[in-house]
């Protein structure tokens, strides 16, 4: 497929992808007799992979971290598994204390539209 049906299907821009592809964070795309590229289904799948990290608000330097670890030569040896394990493990302890914050924030807006709508209520009875 090409980049534009790959841009739909993995959610990102076709700007992003090349930007990806320039920094080193996807592994050689095929290209056809005219240049052109041509997407796999493995890539589309790398590129949700990269999508859906960058969507958690992961810094572009840990995604790029990731992807070079996960295309390294010895990707599968115990000390590129770990590596990565730990940059989710990372950034799953951020996502929890996002989290944490958004829930709070949330828990004082519910307070505060209480607030309003009871001084409302008493206003117009």
């Amino acid at each position: 497929m090409r980049i534009k049906e790959a841009a739909a299907r993995s959610g990102l821009t076709q700007d992003t992808i090349r930007f990806y592809e320039k920094s080193g964070m996807l592994n050689a795309i095929t290209r056809d007799g005219r240049g052109w590229r041509v997407f796999s289904q493995s890539d589309i799948d790398w590129l949700t992979t990269l999508e859906r990290l960058r969507a958690t608000g992961m810094p572009l330097d840990d995604v790029k971290r990731f992807a070079k670890s996960a295309h390294a030569p010895d990707q599968d040896s115990p000390r590129q598994q770990v590596l990565r394990l730990s940059l989710l493990e990372k950034h799953a302890t951020i996502l929890q204390d996002r989290q944490a914050e958004l829930d709070a924030c949330k828990h004082y807006l519910t307070h505060k539209i209480g607030i309003y709508r009871t001084a409302l209520e008493v206003t117009n009875d």
